[in-house]
Order: C-alpha cells, then sequence, then structure tokens
C-alpha cells in the first residue's frame, strides 16, 4: 500500500504498530478498535496472511504523546489480545514524512515477475535495484504448484534512464529464465483494468 503523507497534520504525535501472529478472525477489528478506544487514529495500514501467520502494519496518530511501551502495553491489554500469542512492536515516527514522488523527484512503476521456482530470484531484483538507488516501496510474492509470481512498486528516480531500466530487466529475466518488465504504475493499473473488464 502507498500512502501520500504531503497533507498529513504533522502536530498529533505519529506511531508504527507492527503485529504478527497466527492468522484468526478478530484480530484487525480488536487492533483496530483499541486504538480507536485510546483515541488514536489509524493513517494508513496494511495487512496480508502468509503460511498461516497474519501481520498487520499500521500508522497510527494520537492527540498527545505516548510512550511506545505504554502503547504497547495498553493495546495487549485490550478484549482478544489478551489472550492471543503474538508480538507487536510499536515506533514513535519523527521527522518529515512528506515523502512522495513530487518532492523527491521519483515516479512509481511496477516489476512484474513469473517463471519457475528457483533461489535467488528475489535476491538477484532486490539487489539490481538497490544498486540503482530505486526504492520498494510495495512488494509481494507467491509461489504455487513451483511457479514464481512477484510484483514490486517502486519509486524510480528521474534521472535514471527508464529504457535502459526496461532493457536491463527483460535482460536479468533471461539470465534467471524469468519474465521480468518494468511498467509506470499508471500503465499498469489501466491494463489490468481492461483486463478484467475484458474477461
Amino acid at each position: 500500500m502507498v500512502r501520500n503523507f504531503e497533507n498529513r497534520n504533522m502536530s498529533h504525535p505519529l506511531y508504527i504498530l507492527n503485529i504478527v501472529s497466527q492468522d484468526h478472525p478478530g484480530i484487525v477489528a480488536s487492533v483496530s478498535a483499541a486504538v480507536y478506544d485510546l483515541g488514536g487514529n489509524i493513517e494508513s495500514c496494511s495487512q496480508t496472511v502468509l503460511d498461516g501467520y497474519f501481520t498487520f502494519i499500521l500508522v497510527v496518530s494520537f492527540s498527545e504523546p505516548l510512550e511506545p511501551d505504554e502503547l504497547s502495553l495498553r493495546i495487549k491489554q485490550y478484549g482478544i489480545l489478551q489472550q492471543e500469542n503474538y508480538k507487536l512492536i510499536v515506533l514513535p515516527i519523527s521527522g518529515d514524512l512528506k515523502k512522495n514522488s513530487q518532492n523527491n523527484g521519483s515516479d512509481l512503476f511496477v516489476i512484474t515477475a513469473f517463471g519457475k521456482d528457483r533461489p535467488g530470484v528475489i535476491k538477484n531484483i532486490s539487489k539490481y535495484l538497490a544498486d540503482k538507488k530505486i526504492n520498494i516501496v510495495d512488494f509481494y510474492s507467491r509461489c504455487e504448484n513451483s511457479e514464481f509470481t512477484m510484483v514490486g512498486q517502486v519509486e524510480i528516480p528521474s534521472w535514471l534512464d527508464l529504457h535502459q531500466l526496461q532493457d536491463d530487466m527483460e535482460d536479468l529475466g533471461r539470465e534467471l529464465e524469468f519474465t521480468i518488465k518494468l511498467q509506470h504504475n499508471n500503465i499498469f493499473v489501466a491494463t489490468n483494468e481492461l483486463r478484467l473488464h475484458g474477461n
């Protein structure tokens, strides 16, 4: 999930909450209710389940500062969370979060990769991106029946040669025996919407 922080009220203290647990119904409801009852607001969040494990990351704001340990303790004492075996990390957010494509001179692109699963695919793709100072802002991968699929949303600085990046991705794909494509985020969204309508 990508969030633009430009219009956020930075006068309210912000915290990152990260919860990991064995998956079961009710975790999102309990965490969101705890934040609400403590006078907080969920600014943005992302949740997924991998191989039976649930992970939930949230950016939350409060009208008054809270110590991270105190906030963690108060959330753990709430409802169903008292009875569950889970890990909770609370971190305060500091600094300017106005990180968006307009301010840092970058634009959003989507990398897709698919092929027969093999070790090193994520390592090689992420290393190439890191070497080019390309930031990964969202990432998903899955292996099913030996078929590996990866989708990543990345910020590409405007000074990089896009055509060269696309050629490099295709070359890397051939080395890995994968199909790797790099598309602008808007083109990716429009193309996939057309495919959905076409079905």
